[in-house]
């Protein structure tokens, strides 16, 4: 399971700018991100509830002088909120918290009708709208690191050896086979098995080193063997200083 801190709370409370779609919150280096990665990296293990928060089930993290809270939700979970403990006190922060807690529920029972029932609101920290979107942009951009890095390694692992190499992706299982074909340069073949989304085809052919992106075709069988359930397979033509390019690169 992994913590990631809100937008808000990374901006507001650790000083933090938001960095690259490519770099996820989970992984800033920062001693309070890191410590609620190792303590709730389990589903179980050593928690501490913050038992002035009534309204929802909130954890503490301590490293240092840092004090945060942590709102597990499955994978990913919340820090909500976070700041220092002042020198001399131990839990002065987490009396902050239940204060203003407690002001931000009566704030809402001023404003709302039927009012709370629990002693505190804390749905201002909770992860908001633009926290999930981006999330949902993390997971894409992940899923696209980790289909470049399969292709590369599938196509690079048939080139040495001329066999049909499988990898999987999203659930989806990857297979490449790359040959040399007599006067015609290096034939590559890509079979995609599994219920896959709409763009995931293209963009796995296209992540295909040296191949012309308007040079797929689909094919009725793989070069040595009938298609199997479930696989859709295209084939192109390799760019041999392509081909050359990337068995340097990994070699």
């Amino acid at each position: 399971m992994t913590v990631r801190p809100t937008i808000r709370c990374l901006r507001e409370e650790l000083g933090l700018g938001l960095p690259p779609i490519d770099e996820p919150l989970d992984e800033i280096d920062h001693p309070l991100i890191r410590k609620a990665n190792e303590q709730f990296a389990q589903p179980t293990g050593p928690r501490e509830r913050i038992r002035s928060i009534d309204d929802v089930v909130m954890f503490k993290v301590k490293v240092q002088r840092w004090r945060g809270a942590v709102v597990e939700t499955g994978d990913p979970s919340w820090m909500v909120t976070a700041g220092v403990r002042e020198a001399g006190s131990r839990d002065d922060f987490y009396e902050a918290l239940a204060t203003a807690a407690v002001a931000a529920r009566a704030r809402y029972n001023a404003e709302h009708s039927p009012p709370l029932k629990t002693s505190t609101f804390c749905g201002q920290w909770l992860a908001s709208e633009d926290d999930l979107d981006r999330y949902r942009a993390e997971a894409a951009v992940r899923m696209l690191r980790v289909m470049s890095e399969t292709v590369r390694r599938l196509v690079c692992a048939s080139l040495l050896d001329g066999h049909e190499h499988a990898g999987e992706v999203s659930g989806a299982e990857l297979g490449v086979l790359v040959r040399g074909a007599e006067d015609r340069g290096t034939y590559v073949a890509m079979r995609i098995t599994g219920s896959v989304p709409d763009n995931f085809v293209a963009i796995a052919l296209d992540l295909v080193p040296g191949c012309d992106r308007d040079g797929w075709y689909p094919e009725f069988a793989m070069p040595d063997r009938p298609l199997r359930p479930g696989e859709q397979v295209y084939s192109n033509m390799m760019d041999a200083q392509a081909a050359a390019r990337l068995l340097e690169e990994t070699s």
